[in-house]
């Protein structure tokens, strides 16, 4: 090893559909943000062996206290697996991602502190190597990861996702240009880790409800999909939209997402819903142009909204 410190470095992510579903073999779309989180690891050959965190990201309050657990069994898991307990290592997390749910705050806390373990200790991992620790440290944030969120921090762009039989595999959609979304953040954190378990209740209860839901889910993400290539975003936003209200119905929206939704279409947006697993975090809004997407984001931040302004490639 020829140095002492090193940098990595991760995006952030919006879900455009599905996200929810994922565990159940249907497929997302989601989007690298160009926002990033920054680690930085600093090896300290006359330390303690162990790790120490300095968690300076913006974050959405009260955030970071509600994870910090979450963090701690994350961090723990991937200095394990990639090899690395015997050393005394200090993080420090930077950027301009906001911590908060919703964004993908947690998968980017894991891609980047992988990517800067293998340049300190040349490890050499290559993108799927830092994406495979990354997806182990999110067990500690969810439970049981789908893989989503780490693998568009890795690898960037704009993918469909899917997991059968355990299997992960993604692609990447060609955009014919950049596209402006707004993401408002409801102030209320959400537990993802309970996801599973809210969704099976559901799915017990009504089994051919449920069945029925996720078909349609799918068939709304393959034509979101399709939308997207084409360059439709009207027709992107009026399934963002119809799959928002599926959502509501299935209890995974929450009040406060429902009202930002509500005035983020009515300032103009082409379609808004819920991003990530909902019941809290963010929603987006489909903003195309940078005057839309400065109408709907100002509105929101006159009210104190925490407001990402993104575009997605």
């Amino acid at each position: 090893m020829s140095r002492s410190q090193a940098i990595g470095r991760a995006f952030g992510k919006v879900i455009l559909i599905g996200d929810q579903f994922v565990i159940q073999g249907v497929p997302a779309v989601l989007a690298a943000l160009p926002f990033e989180t920054i680690c930085t690891v600093t090896y300290d050959p006359e330390g303690i062996p162990g790790w120490s965190m300095a968690d300076h990201r913006v974050e959405v309050p009260g955030y970071k206290e509600a994870k910090i657990a979450d963090q701690q069994e994350a961090m723990d898991t991937m200095t394990k697996e990639m090899g690395l307990a015997q050393y005394s290592l200090s993080i420090e997390l930077t950027g301009d991602l906001l911590a908060g749910s919703g964004v993908g705050a947690s998968a980017a806390n894991c891609v980047s502190y992988a990517r800067a373990c293998s340049e300190l200790f040349d490890l050499g991992y290559d993108d799927p190597t830092v994406n495979y620790f990354a997806w182990r440290g999110e067990f500690g944030y969810h439970g049981l990861p789908s893989g989503l969120d780490n693998t568009v921090s890795t690898f960037g762009g704009t993918i469909l996702y899917e997991l059968h039989d355990q299997k992960k595999s993604f692609a990447t959609l060609n955009l014919k240009r950049p596209i402006e979304v707004v993401m408002g953040n409801s102030g209320i954190t959400a537990d993802t880790s309970k996801l599973k378990g809210f969704l099976e209740a559901q799915r017990d209860l009504d089994p051919r409800l449920f069945t029925d839901r996720l078909e349609m889910v799918r068939a709304q993400v393959y034509a979101l999909k399709e939308a997207l290539e084409s360059d439709d975003l009207k027709k992107v936003g009026t399934i963002m939209n119809e799959n928002h209200h599926l959502l509501i119905e299935m209890g995974l929206s929450h009040p406060r997402l429902i009202e930002l939704c509500d005035q983020a279409c009515s300032l103009g947006a082409y379609g808004a819903k819920v991003t990530g697993g909902g019941r809290g975090g963010y929603m987006v809004a489909l903003t195309p142009g940078k005057a839309l997407q400065d109408k709907v984001a100002s509105a929101f931040e006159e009210q104190g909204i925490s407001t990402i302004r993104g575009v997605i490639r």
